[in-house]
């Protein structure tokens, strides 16, 4: 693993240290269990948009080593989504199955996030180079189900969310132009052809 990378997993890896030992602690807020399910859904989709963002990137600026980094932002994307769904789950449920059904019926963001958590599974586990080989054309559509998962994403988010929807705007925004300027590319490039 070069030092770019390692360096880049530890950096990874390194807010969900903090999200454990502040559950742990109870240093990460007042509701300490809220907190750690909202900011390790933050994280996920930071890593959603860190994984999105290598693409333009590459296209224009001379940064092609970053393309090493899209599978390793893609699975720690998947790794916040765990963290996100355990804390609600088992920090907040405590497996406690009949409230959790009762909290889904009430609560369709739940359901969208559960829905979101099923279309990154596959995205997860085919995300080695032997699984590439084997589905080779395949492998890539299937792949392209983030363009799914975004806008369920931001959906959960605005559904979770009460009063301040500067943050949901923001990562709309920003995401929806990282697919902008993939329609952009894709649209010059038949052109070209």
């Amino acid at each position: 693993m070069g030092i770019f990378r390692l360096l880049s997993f530890i950096l990874c890896l390194s807010p969900a240290v903090y999200l454990a030992l502040g559950w742990w602690f109870g240093f990460l807020g007042a509701n300490t269990t809220e907190d750690f399910i909202h900011q390790s859904g933050q994280w996920a989709l930071f890593f959603l948009f860190l994984t999105l963002l290598v693409t333009p990137l590459t296209r224009h600026l001379p940064l092609v080593e970053l393309n090493s980094m899209r599978r390793q932002w893609g699975l720690f994307f998947f790794f916040y989504a765990i963290l996100h769904l355990i804390g609600y789950l088992v920090l907040d449920f405590f497996f406690e199955w009949e409230d959790i059904y009762y909290d889904i019926i009430e609560n369709n963001y739940i359901i969208v996030g559960v829905l979101i958590i099923f279309l990154l599974l596959p995205l997860a586990i085919t995300s080695t180079h032997k699984w590439r080989r084997k589905l080779k054309k395949r492998w890539q559509k299937l792949h392209r189900l983030v363009y799914l998962i975004f806008p369920l994403a931001m959906l959960h988010f605005y559904w979770l969310i009460k009063a301040d929807y500067i943050e949901p705007i923001l990562y709309t925004a920003l995401i929806g132009l990282l697919l902008l300027e993939r329609v952009i590319h894709f649209k010059k490039s038949k052109l070209q052809q």
